[in-house]
Order: structure tokens, then sequence, then C-alpha cells
């Protein structure tokens, strides 16, 4: 009898970018910042035209290599 186990673990966390949003979030609806909420919630817009200006990168150097 052999006692086989699989440690394949996936941790899915909020990440550095939604971490910022709560607490701008959080900070804004007391009152302590003052922002627009176009910066408040700017670490999701950043970090997704981050990935889409990544994504771009990709495909361009994908098709230039074909």
């Amino acid at each position: 009898m052999t006692n086989q186990t699989s440690s394949s673990s996936t941790s899915y966390g909020i990440g550095f970018p939604g971490l910022l949003t709560i607490v701008f979030i959080t900070l804004k609806l007391t009152g302590f910042i003052t922002w627009s909420w176009w910066w408040v919630l700017s670490p999701l817009w950043i970090s997704g035209i981050f990935w889409l200006v990544f994504f771009i990168g990709l495909v361009m150097l994908w098709n230039s290599t074909r």
C-alpha cells in the first residue's frame, strides 16, 4: 500500500493592485483623501494598461519571428 500525496497548490490572491485599490477606496470613503475616482481606481486601470501593452508586445514579437 503506497501513500501518494500530490502537493499541487495554486494560490490566487488579490495582488498588489487590488490591495492598493481597496486601500484607496477605504481612504476615499472615510474622507482621508479627496482624489477623484479616476485616481482612486488607478491601480486597476494602470495594471490593465500594462498587461495590454505587454500582450500587444508579445503578439508583435511573435508575428515578427514568423
